[in-house]
């Protein structure tokens, strides 16, 4: 029963029964009392001699069409590695592109940059500036409340 992975003596019944019986491997009586098998008929696993020309051509067959899907995967294999240099390829010249796009744009804004410096510096240096310390700097103050109306 180990060998059948059957646990209990009614699965080994129903296995007899269904995968062996009613498939036509075997022919025979099931005896409960004696707890055994009778088997009259048993299909035999060699070749029939007038099947052999039909086995044959089945096997032939199966290997034409292994064949034959080997050779597709194959060519799929190969497609799918095409594909992939050449999308390696235009993801380098992408990146490429886009690296010189970034330093056309960099160059651009220094260039820009540096005349808003011209434009807003005294001979190309930083523009003085100093603050008017003589004097207090003033705070504002609220003559009239806004619940009091001014005279």
């Amino acid at each position: 029963m180990q060998e059948l992975d059957v646990t209990n003596v009614r699965e080994l019944e129903d296995f007899l029964i269904n995968d062996c019986m009613y498939v036509g491997i075997i022919r025979g009586k099931l005896d409960q009392f004696r707890r055994c098998l009778e088997v009259q008929f048993a299909a035999g696993r060699d070749l029939r001699p007038g099947h052999l020309g039909s086995m044959i051509q089945t096997l032939a067959n199966w290997l034409s069409t292994s064949e034959s899907l080997l050779v597709s995967i194959q060519e799929k294999i190969k497609w799918a590695d095409t594909m992939n240099e050449k999308d390696k390829k235009h993801r380098k010249e992408v990146d490429e592109r886009a690296e010189e796009v970034k330093k056309t744009l960099s160059l651009k804004a220094d260039v820009e940059f540096r005349g808003h410096d011209e434009l807003f510096s005294e001979h190309g240096g930083v523009m003085d500036f100093e603050e008017d310390r003589s004097r207090p700097k003033r705070s504002a103050v609220c003559l009239f409340s806004p619940s009091i109306s001014p005279p």
